[in-house]
């Protein structure tokens, strides 16, 4: 029993360490990952208080202050551990929102000033949303209340384009939000569904079958006359790996022509990426693509890319007498206030470029650049020789090149440990802490000082929905170790 809560604080001790390093370098303005597949710590969410240290305190191209003070709930000091999961609001959301609410909440489309104003709103967040995608016009957007809904509507919507022999892929290190709708459908229709598995890396310095990847070469072979629709993720969830749309992409049309695919369509989940890197749908040369507004800064809403020529070839699941594009997959309308309150997102992911021509590539430059340095001694900590011998093994990319600071890792071997131990002691600091408080206790010894400090971290354990990964490419017992 002592040998056992002796791991689990060495584990949590440096964990807390590396968080603590991290915090006080990181941005509000880039909300990270809370990944924990028996411990997951990215650049988290830290709400810091005025004075406090801060290793790095600038960072050329980016004005850290600026992009905190956008962020109210950063204030008291909490840090967010639990990020990718959702990330904090911009105050101008939330202000967007009540404006809306307040002032223009009024059916769309009718004549009266307030309506004519409401209808505007709406249209602006579907051109601030469409600008974000570099999508060809805000008509080929579509807002839902997630995006597990969303792309559930888009399957309903394609069933009519389908022929009996036609076949899905799908990949297995996927959120479920873009393989449970694609599964249903072709269940429904009794198509074939083939998987697309990452492997592990050959030649892993660290001797880690963890380190898996997608490759491309292996999706081709799935690739067939029959293959209607592919379905994969930006970026995951769990690994943290971005994947190269473009060139995927390219290499999915060329043998999809070979073969004599008739119709070959590409739908793309962006909610693990869009914090992190630029979309680019156009250059993507994608069908359908989505992401979340709550991972980006934003409210609870959703947006789904649709390329218009798609589009028209989807059934409306609208009302039939509603022929509006943006109204086609958008059952009960567009949101309203929730439309609107996506508008702030991008003017804030606009103002981190400091050059100051609100550049969305030169903002994501800096996002990058920024991610980077903070990722690093996480990474360096977790590959040390210390970590290895642990049993501590990384889940995804082993280096920062071609990933987002989403970053999962187990620990294995004679001394393995379930992610619900290391969340549990820091739930216990936060309770002390809560204890402290209530007794107004006058804490002087360093011990419990730092103990105050640590405990102000919100973090958890569990699939984050990338079951399949997990339990299948992965082999960790989903429902016991993560």
């Amino acid at each position: 029993m002592k040998r056992a809560k002796r791991r689990t604080t060495w584990l949590v001790s440096a964990a807390l360490i590396i968080i603590f390093v991290l915090c006080c370098t990181s941005s509000s303005s880039i909300i990270f990952g809370r990944e924990c597949c028996c411990g997951s710590f990215a650049a988290p969410c830290f709400r810091r208080r005025a004075g406090s240290p801060c290793l790095i305190t600038s960072m050329a191209n980016l004005n850290v202050d600026a992009s905190r003070g956008q962020f109210p709930s950063l204030k008291d000091g909490y840090l967010f551990g639990d990020n990718a999961g959702g990330s904090q609001c911009l105050k101008s959301v939330a202000d967007a929102i009540s404006d809306y609410l307040l002032n223009t909440n009024a059916q769309l489309g009718a004549t009266y000033s307030v309506s004519a104003e409401s209808t505007s709103r709406v249209q602006d967040g579907l051109r601030t949303t469409a600008t974000l995608v570099n999508a060809a016009s805000p008509d080929e957007i579509t807002f839902g209340s997630s995006s597990t809904v969303l792309v559930e509507n888009l399957a309903r919507a394609i069933d009519g384009d389908l022929r009996s022999t036609e076949e899905f892929i799908v990949s297995d290190v996927d959120h479920e939000a873009n393989v449970g709708a694609w599964k249903r459908l072709a269940a429904r229709r009794g198509l074939t569904v083939h998987h697309w598995k990452p492997i592990a890396r050959s030649g892993s310095p660290n001797e880690n079958p963890y380190n898996v990847t997608l490759r491309v070469d292996d999706l081709l072979k799935l690739v067939t006359a029959h293959t209607r629709l592919v379905a994969f993720t930006a970026c995951s969830n769990i690994l943290g790996e971005l994947v190269d749309i473009t060139s995927v992409v390219k290499a999915l049309r060329a043998r999809a022509s070979e073969v004599g695919a008739r119709k070959l369509e590409v739908c793309i989940d962006c909610v693990a990426y869009a914090p992190h890197r630029r979309i680019d749908v156009q250059a993507w040369d994608v069908d359908y693509a989505f992401f979340s507004y709550y991972k980006v800064y934003g409210a609870h809403v959703s947006a789904l890319y649709t390329r218009a020529t798609s589009r028209d070839a989807l059934a409306s699941i609208a009302h039939y007498f509603l022929t509006k594009p943006t109204y086609k997959l958008a059952i009960g309308g567009p949101l309203y206030e929730m439309a609107f309150s996506t508008t702030p997102v991008l003017t804030y992911l606009e103002s981190l470029d400091q050059s100051g021509d609100a550049d969305l590539d030169k903002a994501f430059a800096t996002v990058a650049k920024h991610e980077t340095t903070l990722m690093q001694p996480l990474l360096d900590f977790l590959l040390s020789d210390a970590a290895k011998a642990r049993g501590v093994r990384v889940v995804g990319p082993e280096t920062v090149q071609d990933r987002v600071p989403t970053v999962s890792f187990v620990v294995i071997g004679d001394r393995a440990m379930k992610s619900a131990d290391v969340v549990a002691e820091v739930d216990k600091a936060e309770k002390v802490r809560s204890r402290l408080r209530l007794a107004q206790c006058g804490v002087r010894s360093s011990h419990l000082q730092s103990l105050l400090k640590f405990a102000q971290i919100g973090i958890r354990y569990g699939h984050f929905y990338a079951h399949n990964l997990l339990r299948n490419a992965l082999g960790i017992a989903t429902l016991r170790t993560v």
